[in-house]
């Protein structure tokens, strides 16, 4: 069996080679930070009330007093949805009865805002719902929308993985990058809610699609602790550089059409790039396509200025097999073949869809906390970086399963908290809440990672596209999660709180890939789960034999 990090030792891992793959990579995933939590500005909901027509014959007195008040929180503020009948006003205001003691009985008729809505620009001067209109009858539409667009992430999740794993990375990486920055612009000339939601369920789907391209093509082509740097701390901490810079651009950019021109800049920078990006030499090997991976790392030997080997790759019996019959093709099917594969396909599936579901419902709620949305997002943006630092720190020193499963654990466990932070003390609140936060964006950053090296080459993608797409499934009903709120305040957070903790216990049944290769064949895979049943007295032997068979040496890995 091939050992591809071992054949490639001679570029080294911190080149001018992997430099540029890393820094590139990673920057392309500042735009994915902008379209991820974007609607948390584009379809915030401000305070509104009832328009009441300039026809009515009403005096500014009797205008505002046509407007119904309800205390909310101690403050009164008014109705958004009803108003008093207009007709029954202009006879109040007719009569001799006393302004604001007699118009405000409760005998009153009230009316539905049948001449539109007046909104509070106090905060934003256009979004999406007051563009729409996406209030009272239409109010649904407002979490709908951040739901679309993660459907588009759920598919794009899917289909990207295994059409990645047919074609390649590297073009599925740059036409999902142009798919996500050319229909962001052009959701700017939407002319109607339900226009808008298509363009943005594509824009999730290219979104999502080149993420994961990005995060597979960066694992394959990096080597060693390179290797780990980039897929539990680079690729996700510019991700939250682009997450914590979406509350400045929209703190200066209160208009949701422009918001989205400035967001989408950024994407058209980075296409031309195709030139500095290679395909992965991984991929290749595993399609039998060993000139070209080889002309990839002559190249990178130039690039790093040292020598490689007049042959690289020794053709093995499996490439030799793809030259001579037709090539053999995996798909999502083979997540669940066999026994072993099937139960960790299955637990990292619970696993993801429950940090998805954290992840982005505590994301999307931080305009709903006490306190300045901006400052909030900010809060809940930054908070990511010391996250993705300790779970880089984690997968460097300490196995995979700890890592995971105290991570969960500390991300659902302090949910349980905040039903018990006194109501005058808010800050408090939030504060748990942005712990909860941390921990699930540490969780998914070592799952990602985790993912990947659980998995063979031919199905890495796959693996990871698919487990992407279930936790869409989280992130998609993750708007109407939070929304159970409503019902019972603490309801969100005691849910939550439970599933994290049966996926912490659940990761403990997971592989452990610490100080391994990545596999490269099913085989390798089927063998190493069948040591995590195996019984203790045996387990330490098998691992044994597989490390002989691989000669593999830990301290290669990190």
């Amino acid at each position: 069996m091939r050992d591809y990090e071992k054949e490639t030792a001679f570029l080294g891992t911190w080149g001018p080679f992997q430099r540029t793959v890393f820094f590139l990579l990673c920057a392309s995933t500042v735009p994915n930070g902008f379209s991820a939590f974007s609607v948390i500005f584009l379809a915030d909901t401000v305070p509104h009330h009832c328009q009441i027509p300039e026809d009515a014959n009403l005096s500014e007195a009797w205008r505002k007093a046509a407007t119904p008040t309800q205390l909310v929180d101690g403050r009164e503020e008014a109705v958004p949805c009803q108003r008093y009948r207009l007709d029954v006003i202009r006879n109040y205001s007719g009569s001799n009865f006393i302004l604001g003691v007699d118009v405000n009985i409760t005998g009153v008729e009230l009316e539905s805002c049948i001449d539109g809505w007046v909104y509070s620009n106090e905060t934003y001067q256009a979004t999406l719902v007051t563009e729409f209109d996406l209030v009272c009858g239409d109010k649904w539409k407002q979490p709908f929308t951040s739901s679309i667009y993660f459907l588009g992430v759920l598919c794009g999740s899917f289909f990207s993985g295994q059409i990645s794993d047919r074609f390649g990375r590297k073009p599925v990486f740059f036409v999902t990058m142009a798919v996500q920055t050319l229909f962001t612009m052009i959701q700017v000339f939407s002319l109607s809610w339900e226009v808008f939601s298509i363009l943005f369920f594509i824009v999730g789907l290219g979104q999502i699609s080149n993420y994961v391209a990005a995060f597979v093509l960066g694992s394959e082509i990096l080597t060693g602790s390179v290797r780990v740097l980039y897929s539990s701390l680079g690729v996700c901490l510019f991700f939250a550089f682009g997450y914590m810079m979406l509350p400045l651009f929209a703190f200066f950019i209160r208009d949701w059409k422009m918001l989205l021109v400035a967001l989408s800049v950024p994407g058209l920078v980075y296409i031309p790039l195709w030139w500095f990006i290679p395909e992965s030499p991984r991929w290749l090997l595993s399609q039998g396509r060993v000139e070209e991976a080889e002309a990839i790392l002559r190249n990178a030997a130039k690039k790093n200025r040292v020598s490689a080997p007049e042959v690289i790759f020794t053709l093995t019996q499996d490439e030799d097999k793809k030259k001579t019959k037709k090539e053999e093709t995996y798909s999502f099917l083979d997540l669940l073949r066999t026994s072993n594969i099937r139960n960790t396909t299955l637990i990292l599936f619970l696993v993801w869809w429950t940090l998805s579901m954290g992840y982005f419902g505590l994301s999307l709620n931080t305009s709903r906390l006490h306190g300045d949305p901006y400052v909030n997002c900010f809060i809940s943006a930054a908070i990511e970086v010391p996250a993705y630092v300790v779970s880089w720190l984690s997968l460097q020193y300490l196995p995979r399963r700890l890592c995971c499963s105290v991570s969960i654990m500390l991300g659902g466990g302090v949910l349980f908290f905040i039903q018990l932070v006194p109501p005058d003390t808010p800050s408090l609140s939030t504060a748990l809440e942005m712990i909860g936060k941390f921990g699930m964006a540490t969780g998914t950053a070592l799952m990602f990672a985790y993912t990947g090296e659980l998995y063979p080459t031919v199905l890495r993608n796959t693996a990871v596209g698919s487990c992407a797409t279930v936790s869409r499934v989280g992130s998609a009903i993750a708007p109407y999660f939070i929304h159970l709120g409503t019902y019972h305040k603490y309801l969100p957070y005691v849910i939550l709180g439970s599933l994290a903790i049966l996926s912490a216990v659940s990761t403990i049944l997971l592989p452990e890939s610490f100080g391994r290769p990545l596999p490269e064949t099913i085989e390798q895979m089927q063998k190493r789960t069948q040591m995590q049943c195996a019984w203790p007295s045996h387990k330490h032997s098998a691992m044994d034999q597989d490390n002989k068979d691989n000669k593999i040496i830990s301290s290669d890995y990190l």
